[in-house]
């Protein structure tokens, strides 16, 4: 007896095979040269070649380096500055009445429906006027504000709710104050949450192209992102090296997840139980 399959399953296995297709066009082109590529994208490496990624990491402007390097720093220095700053303000807004939190969150849920591109410009200029334009200390705290901040406001302040009260006021009766009650308390206890914030931040900050590209400027620095963008050549490109560059740029994220899956599947799970 033959089992029929049902078209929502098709569809299913039609919208994977979709999204799965640039990951795996990536990956096999990574391998293959130059020729092999535009004769056939789609194809398997044949033969097997490394020649891209040490093209790539031998390039005299070091942009695999530099731009590796430059993407680490801005990205754990946005994640590390967002995971405590978000909890924070999460823990305050849920000590709050209903009104006033219902207030702070619709301030915070502006940061998720204006579009980044929108205060773009708004944001350069106000960089410029500090004078920190062109510079990865202005990266970093453009990265702080936005949708990124309130994106974990959100994710925390749900978390918060499943964690019990006679807990917080336990520790508050043996005289630990707000702060000590955030740092030792409330924030280890919503540390699924914490890893599904990192892993999101995280990845939105090194995928991110137009903050770096408009606030470092093209000659003033680059993030791994932009260095792919500069290695594009006006007329001609070299397709092997770039699909090199492109999977060395995901080596960490890639890793990153690897390390902290657990706790990002179960703080998936924890916020779907709620």
């Amino acid at each position: 007896m033959t089992r029929r399959l049902h078209p929502q399953t098709v569809l299913a296995w039609l919208a994977t095979l979709l999204f799965c297709l640039p990951i795996y066009l990536a990956l096999v082109n990574a391998f293959k040269d130059q020729k092999q590529i535009l004769a056939n994208p789609a194809a398997p490496p044949a033969p097997f070649t490394f020649g891209n990624i040490a093209r790539a990491i031998q390039r005299p402007d070091m942009l695999i380096q530099v731009g590796l390097i430059n993407s680490v720093v801005v990205t754990a220095a946005s994640v590390v500055i967002l995971v405590p700053l978000a909890s924070a303000l999460s823990f305050y807004i849920t000590e709050r009445s209903p009104r006033v939190k219902g207030v702070l969150l619709a301030l915070f849920a502006l940061g998720l429906m204006v579009p980044p591109q929108v205060v773009l410009l708004p944001i350069v200029g106000l960089l410029q006027t500090v004078g920190l334009q062109h510079t990865y200390l202005g990266l970093i705290l453009a990265n702080v504000g936005g949708g990124y901040l309130s994106f974990a406001v959100f994710v925390y302040v749900g978390f918060l709710r499943g964690v019990p009260r006679e807990v917080i006021e336990a520790a508050r009766v043996d005289g630990a104050g707000d702060l000590r009650v955030w740092w030792q308390v409330v924030f280890p206890m919503v540390r699924p949450a914490t890893a599904t914030v990192a892993i999101f931040l995280g990845l939105w900050v090194w995928n991110d192209f137009l903050n770096p590209l408009f606030i470092l400027g093209p000659l003033k620095g680059q993030t791994i992102t932009t260095g792919v963008y500069l290695s594009l050549g006006t007329y001609s490109t070299d397709y092997g090296q770039l699909f090199g560059i492109m999977f060395l740029a995901a080596i960490i994220p890639v890793i990153g997840y690897l390390v902290s899956q657990r706790e990002f599947i179960h703080g998936l799970m924890s916020g779907a139980s709620k």
